[in-house]
């Protein structure tokens, strides 16, 4: 993995997210945003992601039509530019179609506590991205940006988003109860896994 705007000289506060390109070789993660160029156009793109029923469901997505996605747009601007999250788009490097999606949140900031996140396209699903992707950007906040322990939640039923917490390095640390609600429906239980940045990053192939 390498990146396209790596520090290069720790700031007296590290843990800010600042915009850059994860290069993993076959895809790319680019950050969201007003400028992100997509195939086929980035707000059709989130228009399409939030219809697809898999992320509807784990994943609901705030950009049903053009005028939310844009405003996602301008939140994922403004939270670079303050460095309180980062959105990426995973995306295919050769023709630079979306993926899907990969974030980080600080939940903790003064702490180093930061949530980790991600949904696939369908057509994206099975390929390992999801654990690929959700281990570059833990490595990433780790080296740049000071995180000091990512948490990851899931629904307790969403067995293919446990099994992507643990290939990536996450284990299970617990259920935490009626903790999130599901769109339109009632509060669930979430799984908890997390990992610290001193446990050792492990390549895990195959599909997750």
């Amino acid at each position: 993995m390498s990146t396209s705007d790596p520090f290069t000289s720790a700031p007296a506060d590290r843990r800010v997210f600042r915009p850059t390109v994860l290069d993993l070789g076959d895809v790319r993660l680019r950050p969201w945003g007003r400028a992100l160029d997509i195939t086929g156009g980035v707000v059709p793109a989130l228009v399409a992601a939030a219809a697809d029923p898999e992320i509807a469901h784990w994943n609901p997505l705030n950009t049903a039509d053009p005028a939310a996605a844009e405003a996602y747009l301008d939140r994922c601007d403004a939270r670079w530019a303050d460095g309180s999250s980062a959105a990426f788009a995973i995306t295919d490097a050769a023709d630079g179609t979306l993926l899907g999606n990969a974030y980080l949140q600080w939940n903790n900031r003064a702490d180093g506590v930061v949530m980790v996140g991600y949904w696939l396209l369908a057509a994206a699903r099975g390929r390992g991205l999801a654990t690929r992707a959700t281990t570059a950007v833990t490595r990433w906040a780790v080296d740049t940006a000071d995180a000091r322990r990512i948490e990851l939640y899931h629904f307790v039923d969403n067995d293919r988003s446990c099994r992507v917490a643990v290939r990536a390095g996450f284990p299970y640390e617990g259920t935490l109860r009626a903790s999130y609600r599901r769109a339109g429906g009632d509060y669930t239980d979430e799984h908890l896994h997390a990992r610290l940045a001193t446990d050792p990053f492990t390549d895990h192939p195959g599909p997750a």
